[in-house]
């Protein structure tokens, strides 16, 4: 398998047989704590609909599409515990729903940076979303129950969408390119985010379709998640980030080993 070195930390490259792996992988560690795993899931789908609450409540619903695709911003830094979970199953280590809730404490600091970059990310997404919308549709909002067919029903609302989730994806690419091996790395290494955010990118470069392919089947299940009232996130939230973890291991390899 081929390397690429930086600050002693091993790039590996992969192939798709591998992005089935994680997902095979993920699933094994969420049911062998499944308590432990739907919880997690559980909590973060009770926070999207406290969330969603929020906003209907100020009156912010044309908010909900473009918050729900900036769920994808900042998956990963929520996934942090998952990711501790599946260390310790790997090292076979025991652990209690105080060190999941913990594993920030592994890090703060780096992972606080982290968070605040996918921060900006999803601010800039909203901000955009927020604009197109006023363009597209002017600074009226439609009520509640016309949204969904103004969006879906007229040429305009189609424009709107598809220009919409070109913008969203690019910037999407762009966070998942400096997070989805960073994050795991942190927790497990302690490591500076600008090493962390390299070899992420660096990940992505060298196994640029493989990790497409990974980043579309996260964008998909999440979708598919947040289609079934983000009751979906439930099961698959913790999927992907045990998943996730599998993912960093195979590209970084095991820092023990």
């Amino acid at each position: 398998m081929d390397t690429y070195t930086i600050a002693d930390i091993s790039v590996r490259r992969i192939g798709f047989d591998d992005v089935w792996q994680w997902i095979a992988r993920g699933w094994t560690d969420l049911w062998t704590r499944p308590a432990l795993s739907l919880g997690y899931g559980l909590l973060v789908t009770l926070l999207s609909y406290a969330l969603i609450g929020c906003l209907y409540y100020f009156d912010l619903v044309y908010l909900v599409l473009p918050l729900a695709a900036a769920f994808m911003f900042g998956g990963p830094l929520l996934a942090v515990g998952l990711y501790e979970m599946s260390r310790r199953i790997d090292e076979g280590a025991s652990f209690a729903p105080r060190d999941i809730v913990g594993a920030v404490r592994r890090a703060p600091l780096h992972l606080a940076y982290m968070g605040l970059m996918l921060m900006l990310f999803a601010l800039l997404w909203v901000r955009i979303a927020t604009l197109m919308f006023a363009l597209f549709f002017g600074s009226s909002m439609p009520p509640l129950l016309d949204i969904f067919g103004s969006l879906f029903l007229t040429v305009q609302g189609v424009v709107f969408l598809t220009v919409g989730t070109a913008t969203g994806a690019l910037l999407a690419f762009a966070a998942y390119s400096i997070s989805v091996v960073s994050i795991p790395m942190i927790v497990d290494r302690n490591v500076d985010v600008m090493t962390a955010t390299i070899a992420s990118l660096i990940a992505i470069r060298d196994n640029f379709l493989p990790m497409v392919l990974w980043g579309w089947l996260v964008a998909m299940m999440t979708a598919v998640a947040i289609a079934l009232g983000f009751a979906g996130l439930i099961v698959i939230f913790p999927l992907i980030g045990h998943a996730s973890w599998h993912c960093y291991r195979d590209v970084l390899g095991d820092p023990k080993a």
